[in-house]
């Protein structure tokens, strides 16, 4: 067999997966949202969360992503991953091991306890193994709340409806 012939294959496999500058764009996954799905989700938190800064969330969040990530499906790492964090029950991330100290906790996460949390993971819940030292900036740990509650699949408690 010639070597042309051996790399016919390959040729063609490799012409098959290339994209033609004027095809469109693959279209992002249904849970990725948008510029302006984020600035929806960001307008319907309650207060002080509603007037945060999602980029400075993002930017406070950095000191948190050596141990923690916040996609769906994302690792455990030295933390559990955020994703789904608000209304889960402390301690309760599957297959994540956590301290003592979170697996006896009987509490819920949600935007107040994380902002406590955040502050001083050492003090709010003594023998948790976090070594995190906290955020003592209100106006990040806020900006990193509504950071979080976008970016982690929090969805907003529905509107009651009003009685016909």
């Amino acid at each position: 067999m010639n070597r042309l012939a051996l790399a016919a294959p390959i040729l063609l496999a490799l012409v098959g997966c290339t994209q033609n500058e004027t095809d469109s764009p693959p279209a992002q996954p249904s849970h990725v949202l948008s510029d302006a799905d984020k600035a929806a989700l960001l307008a319907s938190l309650p207060a002080p969360y509603n007037a945060g800064d999602l980029e400075n969330g993002r930017r406070a969040f950095a000191r948190c992503r050596a141990c923690h990530t916040i996609g769906e499906g994302g690792a455990d790492m030295t933390g559990p991953n955020l994703h789904g964090v608000f209304g889960r029950k402390v301690g309760e991330r599957p297959r994540y091991n956590y301290s003592n100290a979170l697996r006896e906790a009987d509490f819920t996460w949600d935007a107040e306890k994380l902002d406590h949390w955040l502050q001083n993971p050492r003090t709010y819940l003594p023998g948790n193994k976090m070594s995190f030292p906290g955020l003592p900036d209100a106006a990040d740990r806020r900006d990193v709340i509504a950071f979080l509650k976008v970016e982690t699949g929090y969805q907003p408690a529905p509107s009651p409806t009003p009685a016909s």
